[in-house]
């Protein structure tokens, strides 16, 4: 199942999540973004920096609730960080799961005294060049699919939620529905590719904030209750990043290996880099994708500003509860007889197909970089360099206008071609009414040259007062006839107003030909008329002698032949 993606019909070509994701997971295809979930390691941090909110995360709250409808017996496991979270003491926190029909409400401290038994152990006994703690789930993507031959040096245990849940099976029974809380969307992919079913569902911050306000929970109007605290018994926690080295270092009897505490995604790679090249030996590494470890996880990225404040709250937590399970133990030894936590990591590595320098250089034409100077790695894109940005494209991963530069160029070199070369003026003004722009079409009929009157009020050239309504009244003027004497021009013009950029845009199209063509067929006609009256005077001459003959009155025949004067006058009315 793909847990994490992007909606469709949001993306603005930003390429904001792309630059974010250091492994390039994310693929672009007729501009939408979509995440490749075998590249994918989970870390969550193009969900939080799309600046769209085209993020899609799958929750499990409708799969939670039906549990909790159904009578099931549904634990809570909820991860220390929620104190740097939730802006409420942890006692009304807990009462509000229970409010929410939580049967138990247990915290997944699963610290020193369990796991790193484990990892004591597993470095006591076995002799690696180098060890990689696995309780980070993203750090275990980034190693089995970028990072292969690196393996043999992770740990093998199991992470604090797996860990917490096996315990949790134990204690309230197999038949127990176990639902994770905690700021990591990795969790969620984890517990689905898990080889055991430990986790029933996993819930983030967010999803549990949400269903706490919909249920019209009043947090500050609770009263304060206390962890189940049936398998409690750390006294510390791998919640922030050194934790294990720290506690580690103090008993293995590995003092050969030197401790790293790594965090952050790029940190990560670049440790990984050293080992893998081997410029970094006998090394104890404890990393964790997430900046400072869990404290900043997924849920905890939004508000980057608050980070240090949560950390401050996070860290006093962790202080006083640690105090507090000094006085109060409630774990029972034996709860650990049986359970197994150790785990097998493999590889998941997948195709990457090689682009010969012919594929590379067909692609790099059609992304405009022939030249030097063409090839700017500037990273917009979200690729470091444009060679890699080729191979993306070769890849599937990437499309060839994603580089803004050269299609902003292509954009403006065919806007350009056409206003350049087009027979009608154009001239754009700003707010002022001073000309920002005037094409050569325009330039040769109003005599000018742009370094002359660019910058400069339009009234210089012609009367502005058309552009100066259309300004006030932002309606544009469309098909309007203005004649301009003094340049011995006659134009058809438009006058547009441009709402988002705030200008005025006009183009004028010569007719002073067809104004020519016009005033020749008036006179034409003109002569024709005058012709014709002169016939009709004269026929009317003869018609009268005629009529005399014949017998008819003058007067008939007059109204016949002024009759037919009319006809053609009216054919002159229609030239006015």
């Amino acid at each position: 199942m793909n847990y994490i993606n992007f909606s469709k019909a949001r993306c603005k070509n930003c390429y904001k999540c792309l630059r974010a994701c250091l492994v390039k997971a994310i693929k672009f295809k007729n501009g939408q973004a979509e995440i490749v979930q075998e590249r994918c390691i989970a870390c969550g941090h193009c969900l939080e920096i799309c600046p769209q909110n085209a993020t899609r995360v799958v929750s499990d709250l409708d799969k939670v609730k039906e549990a909790i409808e159904g009578n099931k017996k549904v634990i809570a496991s909820i991860t220390p960080s929620f104190a740097g979270y939730f802006n409420v003491d942890e006692g009304k926190l807990i009462a509000a799961l229970r409010k929410l029909g939580f049967s138990f409400v247990e915290e997944n401290d699963m610290g020193i005294d369990v796991l790193g038994d484990y990892y004591k152990n597993y470095l006591d006994n076995s002799n690696l060049e180098n060890y990689i703690t696995t309780f980070c789930p993203s750090a275990n993507y980034l190693i089995q699919k970028y990072y292969p031959e690196l393996i043999k040096y992770m740990i093998p245990v199991v992470s604090p939620m797996i860990a917490q849940a096996k315990i949790l099976r134990k204690v309230y029974g197999e038949d127990s529905f176990i639902v994770f809380i905690d700021p990591c969307i990795a969790k969620k992919i984890e517990i689905s590719e898990f080889e055991e079913k430990t986790i029933d569902s996993v819930l983030n911050f967010n999803e549990i904030n949400k269903w706490i306000y919909s249920s019209e929970i009043k947090l500050d109007r609770l009263q304060e209750e206390e962890f189940d605290g049936n398998i409690s018994k750390g006294r510390k926690s791998f919640l922030l990043a050194g934790e294990i080295v720290n506690s580690i270092k103090e008993t293995t009897d590995k003092n050969m290996l030197y401790p790293a505490i790594v965090s952050g995604t790029q940190d990560c790679i670049d440790m990984l880099d050293s080992i893998k090249m081997g410029t970094v030996k006998g090394v104890f590494a404890e990393l964790s994708i997430c900046r400072g470890g869990c404290i900043g996880g997924h849920n905890m990225m939004k508000n980057k500003k608050q980070y240090y404040k949560r950390l401050q709250k996070t860290k006093e937590y962790i202080y006083k509860k640690e105090l507090k399970q000094n006085k109060v133990d409630n774990y029972e030894e034996n709860v650990l007889d049986g359970i197994s936590f150790e785990r097998k990591f493999n590889k998941m590595e997948f195709h990457r197909p090689t682009p010969s320098k012919e594929d590379l250089d067909k692609i790099m034409k059609q992304m405009g970089k022939v030249a030097k100077e063409d090839k700017l790695n500037c990273g917009v894109c979200g690729y470091d360099t444009c060679i890699e940005k080729a191979k993306a494209v070769f890849e599937g991963m990437a499309e060839t206008d994603m580089c803004l530069h050269f299609m902003r160029s292509k954009a403006e070199s065919l806007s350009n071609v056409v206003i350049e070369n087009t027979a009608n003026g154009i001239i754009m003004v700003d707010e002022d009414i001073n000309i920002i722009e005037i094409n050569p079409a325009a330039q040769q009929v109003f005599c000018v040259q742009p370094q002359n009157i660019l910058g400069k009020p339009l009234s210089l050239l012609i009367d502005d007062t058309d552009f100066v309504r259309v300004r006030d009244t932002a309606e544009s003027i469309i098909g309007k006839k203005v004649c301009y004497p003094q340049y011995n021009a006659a134009f058809m013009i438009n006058i547009m107003y441009l709402h988002k950029e705030n200008l005025i845009l006009a183009a004028l199209t010569d007719i002073m030909d067809e104004e020519k063509n016009k005033k020749e067929l008036n006179r034409v006609k003109k002569n024709t008329l005058n012709a014709a009256q002169d016939v009709i005077e004269r026929q009317m001459r003869v018609a009268q002698e005629i009529a005399g003959v014949l017998g008819e009155t003058t007067a008939e025949t007059k109204v016949i032949l002024n009759k037919l004067r009319r006809i053609v006058e009216g054919e002159e009315g229609e030239i006015d």
